[in-house]
């Protein structure tokens, strides 16, 4: 059975998440809507997407880094 685009991540997807996690570990007083927002854009994010960061990553505790 082949997977359908919504259920495997893009890799602008995973680019933004990897980004997302590095600039609030380097930058923790940032608003994480206001850098979530520039993710969605400097990325491309589909609206599905885009609705993914937001419900998964509004409240989430700085962790390790994507490599």
């Amino acid at each position: 059975m082949t997977q359908t685009p919504l259920q495997t991540p893009s890799a602008n997807l995973k680019k933004a998440i990897c980004w997302l996690g590095e600039v609030m570990q380097q930058h923790p007083e940032k608003q994480r809507d206001k850098v979530i927002q520039e993710a969605e854009l400097r990325f491309d994010l589909t609206p599905a997407e885009c609705e993914f960061v937001n419900a998964n990553f509004k409240d989430i505790s700085t962790g390790r880094c994507c490599s």
